[in-house]
């Protein structure tokens, strides 16, 4: 070979491993504790706020799938009024058929320990709601344990 083709397939080699570097570095930007499996799902669904305000925090889960990653939900650390998981339905096979979660992302709100509201990813794996629809039902499900 000569040094202008080695140069070239090193150029290249470094291209892809910059870019594969920075996809995996975006969809694991979710912290380790934001991460909910079979065994700590219920926990945390059922868990008394550590204030004592209104008894139960709302909670937002997104059902996430290393295969769709690239559509995950992005805006997680923006949203206000809830606490946010993630659970990888590869590996909390109970919880994706408890909720019947057949798409990812699948977003499940949760108040007192009882779903309240969902959004499913439709056939093209992508979530047809933003974070502003999402939040407005973050703020009715709050306000409306307010009475």
């Amino acid at each position: 070979m000569t040094c202008k083709k080695i140069d070239n397939m090193r150029l290249i080699q470094f291209i892809l491993i910059f870019t594969l570097s920075i996809n995996v570095y975006a969809q694991s930007d979710v912290p380790e504790k934001y991460w909910l499996d079979d065994a700590s799902f219920s926990n945390i669904i059922n868990s008394n706020s550590g204030f004592g305000d209104d008894g139960n925090e709302t909670i937002l889960i997104e059902f996430w799938a290393e295969f769709n990653a690239e559509n995950c939900f992005a805006d997680w650390e923006k949203i206000e009024g809830a606490k946010y998981y993630r659970v990888d339905i590869a590996n909390s096979p109970n919880i994706k058929k408890q909720y019947r979660v057949r798409m990812a992302p699948t977003l499940i709100l949760f108040k007192n320990g009882q779903k309240q509201m969902s959004f499913k990813a439709g056939l093209d794996l992508l979530l047809p709601t933003d974070l502003a629809e999402i939040q407005e039902s973050i703020n009715e499900i709050n306000n409306a344990n307010k009475f």
